[in-house]
């Protein structure tokens, strides 16, 4: 638990996004054991593939889904909530 807390604190890591995305949702607590597991299960893969970690960074969460998949998701919680939105890229006027 050491460690997923101490990792959490480091900035600029997918385990840091990790516990700020959960945090926020399941509590510090969950977010610390979710962390200590995701570090058990990045330990168990390095030992079994001898090969070095590679931090995935802390955008990963951000890259993850392509922009127009965000876009979509944007507009659709915007609509949700009352807004009729119409969407032009940067430079075309409407």
């Amino acid at each position: 638990m050491e460690s997923a807390k101490g990792a959490a604190r480091s900035k600029g890591t997918y385990f840091c996004a990790q516990y700020g995305r959960l945090k926020g949702r399941r509590g510090p607590g969950k977010a610390t054991v979710a962390v200590a597991h995701s570090i058990l299960v990045v330990a168990y893969h390095v030992l079994l593939r001898n090969e070095p970690y590679e931090d995935l960074g802390a955008d990963y969460f951000l890259n993850r889904e392509s922009p127009d998949h965000h876009a979509k998701r944007l507009v659709r919680q915007l609509e949700r909530l009352g807004y009729d939105v119409d969407l032009h890229p940067l430079g075309e006027t409407a």
